[in-house]
C-alpha cells in the first residue's frame, strides 16, 4: 500500500504555493509528487549543484570510506542530507488503503516499513536467512514511494507499469544520493524483493503482508470497523513458515474478537 494523500503541509517542504526548491547535490531537477490534505497533486521540486569530488575530504584510513584502498568513495553529507530531505515524505504520507476506508490519522509509509523492520528484527533464526539483510530489504522495499506514491490496486495501474515507475522513481533517488556502494546496495535490496529472489525477501514480502494484517485488526479494535478486504487480500499467500504462524495468531486474536461482539 502507499499513499496519494499527506497530512498538512510541512513548513520546511513547501512555500505557500505548494512549491519549493530543495538544494541537493546533482545538476538535475527531481520532481516528487506533493499531495496536500485535499489530495490536489503538487510537485516539490529537488535541486542543487554537485559539489565536486576533490573538494571532498574523507579519511583514507578507514576501510570502506573515501577512495582509498578500503573501497570506493560514499555519499558526501550534503548528498546524505539531501536523499534523507526526499524520504522525508515517507513519514508524512498516509497509507493509501487506510485512507479509503475512512481511518483517520492513519500510518504513515514510514510506520509501515519500521514495524516491518522490528520484525525482522525479533523474528528466529531461519535456516540459510540472514536476518540483518531482512532488516535492511524491509527498509528500502516501498521507499521509491518517496516518489511515486502508494500505488495500490484500487488505482488501476498494471503490475509491469507500476514496477517501472518505482524503478524510475529509485534511480533518482539514488543520484541524489550520490551513487557509490551505498545506492548500490540500495539497488539490489529493493530489486531482491521486488523479484522475490531470495529466502529473505520471501520472508520480508510475508512481513509485509503481516504488518498490513496487524495494522488493520489494531484499527478494527479502536473504530470498530470490519476491515475483511486485507485478510481476505493476503489469504493463502504466506511463503514461510514464520509468515504463516504470525498470520494465523493475528487471525485467531481477530476471530475471539468478532466472537466476543455477537
Amino acid at each position: 500500500m502507499a499513499s496519494i494523500a499527506a497530512p498538512k503541509a510541512n513548513p520546511c517542504f513547501l512555500s505557500h504555493n505548494n512549491l519549493q526548491r530543495l538544494k541537493i547535490s546533482h545538476n538535475r531537477a527531481i520532481k516528487v509528487p506533493f499531495f496536500s490534505e485535499q489530495q490536489s497533486r503538487r510537485l516539490v521540486s529537488v535541486c542543487s549543484n554537485k559539489p565536486e569530488l576533490g573538494s571532498i575530504k574523507t579519511d583514507q584510513t578507514i576501510p570502506g570510506f573515501g577512495s582509498g584502498t578500503g573501497g570506493p568513495p560514499i555519499s558526501s553529507p550534503s548528498a546524505a542530507i539531501d536523499f534523507l530531505t526526499l524520504c522525508h515524505r515517507l513519514k508524512s504520507t498516509k497509507r493509501k488503503g487506510w485512507i479509503n476506508h475512512g481511518i483517520k490519522g492513519p500510518e504513515s509509509i514510514a510506520d509501515h516499513m519500521y514495524r516491518m523492520a522490528l520484525m525482522a528484527l525479533i523474528a528466529d533464526d531461519l535456516l540459510g536467512v540472514n536476518r540483518e539483510r531482512c532488516v535492511k530489504i524491509a527498509i528500502v522495499h516501498d521507499i521509491a514511494e518517496a516518489i511515486v506514491g502508494d500505488i495500490t490496486p484500487s488505482d488501476g495501474v498494471p503490475k509491469q507499469e507500476k514496477s517501472r515507475m518505482e524503478q524510475e522513481a529509485l534511480d533518482e533517488m539514488c543520484e541524489v544520493l550520490g551513487g557509490g556502494m551505498r545506492a548500490e546496495e540500495i539497488k539490489e535490496l529493493w530489486q531482491e524483493y521486488e523479484n522475490n529472489s531470495s529466502l529473505e525477501a520471501n520472508l520480508v514480502k510475508d512481513f509485509d503482508k503481516v504488518e498490513m494484517i496487524l495494522q488493520a485488526l489494531e484499527y478494527e479494535t479502536e473504530h470498530g470497523k470490519i476491515l475483511d478486504e486485507f485478510f481476505l487480500s493476503t489469504a493463502g499467500k504466506f511463503q514461510t513458515e514464520t509468515g504463516k504462524r504470525w498470520a494465523a495468531e493475528i487471525i485467531s486474536r481477530r476471530n475471539a474478537r468478532l466472537a466476543n461482539r455477537t
